[in-house]
């Protein structure tokens, strides 16, 4: 039996081509695929990436979670550059005030 991870990362791959990438409607699945990311221990920069340029294009659906976990994401790929990828997708404000949110927890 497939994991979790595994059959929303087909759903996910599917939403992903063509102009689908884009519709904010596919928010809310490609929001709980992050979940599930961080949930399973997996990681989809691909999809990641499509989330923040949703937010880019919909500032209103803009999730801080979603955006750390994301962000989280991508610094446990290091050394690759995904954390500055994904960085520069996000509103200057929001990554301020990820950025002292981070700097309190620790």
């Amino acid at each position: 039996m497939a994991s979790t991870f595994e059959q929303m990362r087909a759903n996910v791959g599917k939403l992903l081509r063509g102009i689908d990438r884009y519709n904010p409607e596919n928010l809310t699945t490609l929001e709980r695929y992050v979940e599930t990311q961080a949930r399973e221990n997996a990681y989809d920069l691909e999809a990641n990436l499509a989330v923040l340029k949703l937010y880019q294009f919909n500032p209103a659906y803009f999730q801080t979670p979603v955006t750390s976990q994301i962000l989280l994401k991508a610094l446990t790929n290091l050394p690759h550059t995904d954390f500055t990828l994904c960085k520069c997708m996000i509103d200057q404000t929001h990554v301020s005030l990820w950025c002292c949110f981070i700097c309190h927890c620790f």
